[in-house]
């Protein structure tokens, strides 16, 4: 069995080569380059050296993992009849691609692998920055760098910032998170004669400086907790502390049945604020609500039922599982398809009950309780196909209630029929495409802009509302309705 030998060129020039390795560049073997642009190539070269690089392949692909597949084919062919050395920068089994897919098919090309050592950029670069990376940091690639990925509180090392593309990439995701004016460093040949660490702020990252092979970034970890506001880790921290012993008081007292009321608050202001289309209300209100749900998940934490992890867990299950057209095999190309299978997936999942109208939560404001009985009936082929017949019922409910409230004998009957005449009511707005609760909500707005005109109006003039009649407050009414308003 014939096999690749790989070896790491090191982080610095020739003098910081092992002598292992050094005799294997040296020896008889076909020696193959990730890429010439590395401080130990020139020695070799002056040494005579032959050899042969993948530095065109990085020019004629556009995407890193293009041209990795294709080296990694080069390599297999060539020593697919005799024994080949591979020499990358830095040590073979850190941040090197090529190698992980080597090691990954190696079996199924029947062709040995072995590693033979080389020094990491990590030690030259700690050393020229003055970390201890046991304090805690991350080693992430340019290549593939994602603001998900960064832990703000530790040392951060991006290795494989090779041009001016990837580094605008980086800053591009770290702005998502950190000031433009946030110092960070660039370093380059670390561990070299010709090192270079240059300290500027992140907005000038991808400016006017030159990117190699050898570059690396280092980012500091944040001090600055004001910095942190925007990392949910953080969030999870400022409530667990309002619910410690030392925290605040009403929080500590707080309980789901007594947080309940400010749930449904926030999530109507968070309404209103959808309504008005205004962004910075909504972001304040979204605020509002997510609070609400991480105090529900810190008293499931305190009590040693569930956290927040668990919260988390549960709905990326469910929406995954429920999404098959998306993460599965399932297909789904209309919103229709889409619900049919999100009802079928409802009703075949552990624990439900058979019927669907449990689905309904009996939690929900009547109104919106109505909207949802009244579309699980339809699901069930209980519903009227035209509107006329829905509007006559609604006259029916009507007139039944006026027999009712005109009688007025009994309370109980006349506070019945009124639902009855509510429900009709959810039942065509229903069928207009017409969320009731929104309706209603519109309705409210409506009012409140009417009756603050009637205030202007009273005000203006230097009098009390007990100073006007009926009848002139109501024309005031219409000239607000007169106005738009």
């Amino acid at each position: 069995m014939t096999k690749i030998i790989i070896v790491g060129l090191g982080a610095g020039d020739i003098n910081q080569l092992p002598l292992g390795v050094y005799k294997l560049l040296k020896n008889d073997y076909p020696l193959f380059l990730r890429t010439k642009e590395h401080p130990v190539v020139e020695s070799l070269e002056q040494e005579g050296v032959a050899y042969f690089s993948f530095d065109a392949i990085y020019e004629k692909n556009q995407q890193f993992t293009d041209v990795y597949e294709e080296i990694v084919e080069k390599l297999f062919s060539e020593a697919s009849d005799k024994d080949i050395v591979y020499a990358v920068p830095g040590a073979p089994i850190v941040a090197e691609r090529t190698v992980q897919l080597l090691l990954e098919r190696r079996e199924e090309m029947g062709i040995e692998i072995e590693l033979a050592g080389g020094q990491s950029f990590l030690d030259a670069l700690f050393q020229a920055v003055r970390i201890d990376p046991i304090e805690g940091f991350q080693l992430l690639d340019g290549t593939n760098f994602n603001k998900y990925n960064v832990q703000l509180t530790q040392h951060m090392i991006i290795g494989q910032v090779y041009d001016q593309m990837v580094a605008s990439n980086v800053k591009l995701e770290l702005m998502e998170l950190l000031p433009d004016t946030y110092e960070i460093y660039i370093v380059e040949n670390a561990g070299s004669a010709a090192e270079s660490v240059k300290k500027v702020p992140l907005y000038l990252l991808d400016h006017e400086f030159s990117f190699s092979n050898l570059t690396s970034l280092y980012i500091p970890p944040v001090k600055d907790e004001r910095i942190l506001y925007k990392n949910f880790t953080y969030l999870r921290q400022v409530v667990a502390t309002l619910r410690s012993p030392n925290g605040c008081p009403w929080d500590r007292e707080q309980t789901h049945q007594s947080l309940k009321k400010y749930l449904i608050e926030e999530a109507y202001e968070l309404l209103e604020a959808i309504d008005e289309n205004d962004d910075d209300h909504m972001v304040e209100e979204l605020g509002d609500v997510l609070l609400q749900i991480m105090l529900h998940a810190q008293i499931g934490e305190d009590e040693g039922y569930f956290t927040i992890d668990d919260v988390i867990e549960a709905i990326t299950s469910k929406m995954i599982r429920r999404h098959p057209h998306v993460f599965g095999d399932k297909a789904a190309k209309t919103v229709d398809e889409v619900l049919s299978n999100w009802q079928d997936i409802k009703q075949n999942e552990e624990g439900r009950e058979e019927t669907r109208f449990a689905a309904v939560k009996k939690g929900l404001p009547a109104l919106l309780q109505a909207y949802e009985l009244q579309k699980m009936a339809k699901n069930f082929g209980f519903d009227w196909q035209e509107i006329e017949p829905v509007i006559e019922k609604l006259k029916e409910e009507l007139d039944e209630w006026l027999i009712e409230v005109n009688s007025g004998v009994n309370k109980d009957a006349i506070e019945l029929e009124y639902g009855d005449l509510l429900f009709s009511m959810v039942n065509i707005a229903r069928f207009l495409s017409i969320h009731p609760e929104e309706a209603l909500i519109r309705a409210n707005q409506k009012f409140v802009r009417r009756f603050q005109y009637i205030e202007e109006k009273i005000n203006k003039a230097g009098r009390q509302f007990s100073d006007y009649t009926l009848e002139e407050l109501d024309s005031f009414w219409n000239e607000a309705k007169e106005n738009g308003l």
